[in-house]
């Protein structure tokens, strides 16, 4: 229902029905949040709230699981057998098992991921009756899977490798015995591709003898076929529409294929099928346009920010706008934990904003992977400012430009993008007269006291460290709100089923605006999730009050 705790069902592909549960029947998991890979047919490993083990949970301070499980066929969960364990102190989102296959679907490693804290982690494999072992790999990484005897990856760190140094942001291909130390390491194949400061790997499909490839240069997206040599790797471009979006979706290691999804701010997504042997996309499918995109055209820009950083940004803009501050205008904008914000489509922005004449504007600040790694942690914890004068710098730089002013300017964000607005409105009021803040995070000084606060410390830092609490209070909104300042009359919504983010953040922030006699709006949904997408209408009236809100304050 929009939540992040969901109940896992086996359902049958052929028959289309879930399978009963009961003795040698379907798998069936509790409302939770769990990790879950299959083993083989009649076997799941699950890291889940396994309740109570003499009187100590089996969820971390987080709420999340740290220890994993296999659960066979006709158990039931408090018969699994324990075949990981991390700690109960362990941060981030808990353990995560992983099972890598072959083109054959046999399996050719079975991994666990154990948190340190929100971007570090220790890596292991499992081997059938031994002990775990811990591989060699860097502790800021992602995991993409196994060709043959080498583990897929990309090291979010510099890497010291057989005598050598990766650059942190490459592609590696790295035997499984050597990082297992069963057998020294060697630099031979080791780097799949590396990227320059202005490119980022986004997505990685491991399949039979190949690699596709979705990375982002200079924000927009590409796609390339990547085949291994003994000392190289070669690299062959995909061809992909210009200024889009490029996502990977599910593959076919034996068939060597992988769908691929392509959009842009005004163009719909398409679905094409990506084919490894021959180095092309072909279309499957394209969805319907959504709304009249004729009046609008895209561009790219650069703001530059307080310390000198070019900051890109996309615009869907008039294609007759008269340039002289008058053009309503939404400046989204997120920052944080390394996600990447392309220029995709929004059906409903289009319908409601641009058809009206609106423009809207994806800004790529610094918290974001955007340009890679060093993007993301450039704005970490005490540098988290930088993030928010990106954003401010993006503003300003719509008004020199003519497109906008701040009697005509919105901003919206969402989760982590409600620091940013909540902070965007007490810091620069004077730069906007609209904020949609919709599942925030606000009280930045008690985050970590609420449901899965305490997994973002390494994103935000830690509130319990007085050093760490005061350049927390420098920015966050809830302390930083004065009854003496002229605020634009902001929009909070939130959700009272988040699981994620809690209610309690907007709920505070609306309770103090009102205090110190702030006009602003309040709305609180009762169903769905931090996800919103419980219901297709309720969620069409989520929008329509957004759109409704940011009409009356921008365009009327």
């Amino acid at each position: 229902g929009g939540k992040d705790a969901v109940v896992v069902r086996e359902f049958d592909l052929t028959t289309k029905t879930f399978v009963a549960p009961g003795s040698g029947g379907g798998f069936t998991l509790p409302e939770g949040k769990h990790r879950v890979e299959w083993l083989d047919r009649d076997t799941l490993l699950v890291a889940t709230d396994f309740g109570p083990e003499n009187g100590t949970a089996t969820l971390t301070e987080s709420g999340y699981p740290f220890i994993v499980k296999s659960l066979k066929r006709g158990q039931a969960l408090a018969q699994a057998t324990e075949v990981y364990r991390g700690d109960i102190s362990d941060g981030g989102y808990g353990v995560s098992p992983m099972v890598f296959r072959d083109a054959a679907g046999a399996v050719l490693g079975v991994m666990v991921s154990r948190p340190l804290d929100t971007y570090r982690s220790e890596t292991w494999q499992l081997v059938d009756g031994a002990a775990p072992v811990r591989l060699a790999v860097p502790e800021r990484l992602s995991l993409y899977g196994m060709m043959g005897r080498r583990l897929i990856l990309s090291n979010d760190e510099p890497f010291r490798w057989a005598g050598g140094t990766v650059p942190e942001g490459a592609l590696l291909a790295l035997d499984i015995d050597q990082l297992a130390g069963r057998e020294g390491p060697s630099s031979a194949g080791v780097l799949a591709m590396s990227f320059t400061d202005r490119q980022a790997l986004q997505q990685v499909a491991v399949l039979g003898d190949s690699l596709i490839v979705a990375y982002a240069d200079n924000v927009a997206g590409r796609l390339t076929r990547l085949t291994p040599g003994r000392d190289a790797w070669t690299a062959t471009p995909i061809s992909v529409p210009a200024s889009s979006s490029v996502a990977l979706g599910d593959r076919s290691r034996s068939r060597g294929q992988v769908f691929v999804s392509t959009e842009g701010l005004l163009t719909p997504s398409t679905l094409s099928l990506a084919d490894a042997a021959t180095a092309t996309l072909h279309t499957l499918a394209a969805a319907p346009a959504r709304f009249d995109a004729s009046t609008h055209e895209v561009h790219q820009y650069q703001a530059t920010s307080s310390d000198g950083t070019l900051i890109p940004y996309f615009i869907a803009l008039p294609k007759n706008a008269p340039m002289d501050g008058s053009t309503p205008t939404i400046l989204y904008g997120y920052g944080g934990f390394q996600v990447s914000k392309p220029p995709i489509y929004i059906p409903e922005m289009g319908k409601l904003w641009l058809e009206k004449g609106g423009a809207y504007v994806i800004a790529n600040i610094r918290g974001g992977g955007e340009f890679g790694p060093a993007w993301h942690q450039s704005a970490l914890n005490e540098h988290r400012q930088l993030a928010f004068d990106d954003f401010a710098a993006v503003a300003r730089d719509l008004e020199a430009r003519g497109i906008t002013s701040p009697r005509r300017l919105g901003i919206y964000g969402r989760s982590n993008g409600g620091v940013l607005t909540s902070v965007t409105v007490t810091q620069h009021p004077e730069l906007i007269n609209a904020a949609v803040i919709e599942s925030p995070l606000i009280d930045m000084l008690r985050y970590h006291e609420l449901p899965a606060g305490a997994s973002w410390i390494g994103e935000y830092g830690d509130p319990r460290i007085p050093e760490e609490a005061a350049w927390i209070a420098g920015y966050s909104a809830y302390q930083q709100l004065r009854p003496d300042t002229d605020y634009p009359r902001v929009y909070i919504t939130t959700n009272t089923r988040d699981d994620r983010v809690h209610p309690g953040h907007a709920r505070k922030f609306a309770a103090r605006l009102g205090d110190q006699g702030h006009d602003h709006l309040y709305y609180e949904e009762t169903s769905g999730g931090h996800s919103n997408d419980a219901d297709p209408v309720a969620n069409a009236r989520r929008w329509a009050r957004h759109y409704v809100y940011l009409a009356q304050q921008l365009m009327d």
